[in-house]
Formats: structure tokens, C-alpha cells, sequence
């Protein structure tokens, strides 16, 4: 197993991964147009987000991650949010994701950034699970929104 960049050839497995874990988080399905839209900007702009693709002994893609950044101005440097995170139900509890957020943070640490974050549905108990397994633990913020409408 490991883990590479993701390519502009990646986008369809993309799409359908992060429609699994949309459902299996949250139990909502996503306009597949839309999330193709979105990744695909992604990967012809890594400003937008970054992507990378986990695969198995035969180059077959069975996970994904991705990340976007956010600008501190009081630490005068990036702070990387996890945005997605998907292993296949078939190799989950192999400490799969653990490798895949490696890769992760030793990008992130290549490129100077602060901190990985991320935020997880508070009903999605198995992925908190495996979030502080692999060393998460709950921040001192709490995350609020204000919607457009």
C-alpha cells in the first residue's frame, strides 16, 4: 500500500469516494456534478485544495484525502484542515488511514504549515473513533456557521 499524488485521471474516483463518505457521514447524497465541478477545479489549482489517492499493492485506488489551507495572520503561516478522508469499507481497520495522514502531515510539514486540523460530523462516532486514534483530540474551538440564506 501507499500513497501518491492525486492526478486530473483520479477525478471520477474522487467524485465517487467523496460521495461515499458524504453518505456514510452524514446519510446525504451529493450532486455528483457538483462535487465533480469542485475536485476538478481542485486539481487543476492546488491553491483550491490538495488531493492525494491511496492505493494497494496493483495501483488500484481503495482511498483518498484532501486538504485545503487557511492563512494565520496572528502566526504568519497556514494552518492545513483535512477536508476529506475516505478508506474503502473493505480495508478499513488496517491502519490504512494512518498511512494516508502520514503522507499528509509530512507534506505539511515539507511545506512549513502550522497545524492539521480538521472537523468531523458529531454523529459520525467512527470516525471520531479513528480521528483520535490516530492522535486528534478536540480543540478548544467550536465551530459555528452563518448561513446565505
Amino acid at each position: 500500500m501507499k500513497v501518491r499524488d492525486a492526478e486530473f485521471g483520479d477525478l471520477d474516483i474522487l467524485v465517487h469516494f467523496t460521495t461515499q463518505e458524504a453518505f456514510e457521514a452524514e446519510g446525504i447524497k451529493k450532486n455528483t456534478d457538483m462535487l465533480r465541478e469542485g475536485i476538478r477545479a481542485a486539481l487543476e489549482n492546488d491553491k483550491i485544495a490538495r488531493y492525494w489517492i491511496l492505493v494497494d499493492e496493483t495501483n488500484n485506488p481503495i482511498g483518498s484525502g484532501s486538504i485545503i489551507r487557511e492563512w494565520s495572520d496572528w502566526n504568519a503561516g497556514w494552518y492545513w484542515w483535512i477536508q476529506s478522508m475516505y478508506v474503502s469499507q473493505k480495508y478499513r481497520g488496517q491502519g490504512l488511514m494512518n498511512l494516508l495522514l502520514s503522507s499528509i502531515r509530512s507534506s505539511m510539514e515539507l511545506e512549513g504549515a502550522l497545524e492539521l486540523r480538521l472537523y468531523v460530523h458529531n454523529e459520525n462516532k467512527g470516525a471520531i473513533k479513528a480521528y483520535q486514534k490516530a492522535g486528534f483530540s478536540k480543540s478548544k474551538y467550536e465551530i459555528m456557521i452563518l448561513n446565505r440564506d
